[in-house]
């Protein structure tokens, strides 16, 4: 690397007029309160229910948990960016922020898909169910989410890490990110735009396939079953599926770019990074009455006791 490394970014941010800004500055803030609001309610009734024993619940506590540390690695820099004219952000934070944000990101995504595999056992192999996915299993699938987050994490750090920025410094996007990064640096980087696209975008995608097999399977076991079962499995898996949807599809259409669109990535991003860890809760607790009933017991019953 040389001398001429730049040593700060400029972030362009969202949008450009000031009249949204001081809008888009509340809405957001209320965002991300509801954000680390209701996932901080989703882990602790979790945590201090006897949820935490179902592998689903263990792993539902896992994703609050990578919600608010995902969301945290991006929206309170977002939010105070809202207020001021220069948006900068040094070189070796804007470096931090992409680790932190592609590490819980990915960590996230690997949890979605151990649930789906929970999904699996307990529909498709019931009889099997306790020994497929025992506490050392929930426990193994947790450590490899976070190695596997760990890997993809480190390997983009090191694709930007290597390359020179000598200027311009203004990244078109609210948070660092590999793409917008590229785009500065003063080298050819179309190979690896490519690698890039080849690794997370594949992630993305095989990932994305694994869900989509695994639900097919489930939902063609389910055909088999009594309609009060179908329609308690259904209930769990729909909650699970339109998680799903909304972390991956805009995950793929920023990672698998059909046309070079860094605005249109703006506005994905926000989904994965704010839209979908504040419906998470929501989507996990109100359709789920097990959820409904641990929130009871656990926040209400100091109530009870004051009564007495």
């Amino acid at each position: 690397m040389g001398h001429e490394n730049i040593t700060e970014f400029i972030l362009l941010g969202l949008f450009s007029d000031e009249d949204v800004k001081a809008a888009c500055f509340v809405l957001f803030l209320l965002c991300y309160l509801a954000i680390l609001l209701g996932n901080l309610l989703v882990l602790l009734t979790i945590r201090g229910s006897h949820l935490s024993e179902q592998p689903m619940y263990f792993f539902l506590s896992y994703l609050s948990f990578m919600d608010i540390c995902f969301t945290s690695a991006v929206a309170p820099k977002l939010i105070k960016d809202l207020l001021v004219q220069r948006k900068t952000i040094s070189y070796n934070s804007c470096i931090a922020q992409m680790f932190y944000a592609h590490f819980f990101g990915a960590t996230g995504i690997f949890i979605l898909v151990s649930m789906a595999y929970d999904r699996y056992a307990a529909i498709c192999r019931p009889l099997h169910y306790m020994i497929i996915m025992s506490r050392q299993v929930c426990y193994v699938l947790v450590m490899a989410s976070l190695i596997g987050a760990f890997i993809h994490s480190i390997m983009q750090i090191l694709i930007i890490i290597g390359l020179p920025f000598c200027g311009p410094n203004q990244v078109d996007h609210y948070f660092c990110d590999v793409f917008p990064l590229l785009k500065l640096a003063c080298t050819d980087t179309s190979l690896l735009v490519i690698a890039i696209i080849t690794t997370t975008g594949v992630m993305s995608i095989l990932a994305f396939v694994a869900l989509v097999i695994s639900y097919i399977i489930i939902l063609s076991t389910l055909r088999t079953h009594s309609s009060d079962s179908r329609r308690k499995a259904l209930s769990t898996c729909g909650s699970h599926i339109t998680v799903v949807l909304m972390y991956f599809l805009p995950l793929i259409f920023t990672y698998v770019p059909m046309v070079d669109s860094v605005s249109d990535d703006k506005v994905f991003a926000l989904f994965y990074t704010m839209v979908a860890p504040m419906f998470n809760p929501l989507i996990y607790t109100l359709r789920n009455t097990d959820m409904k009933n641990a929130m009871r017991k656990v926040w209400c019953q100091d109530k009870l006791f004051e009564g007495k």
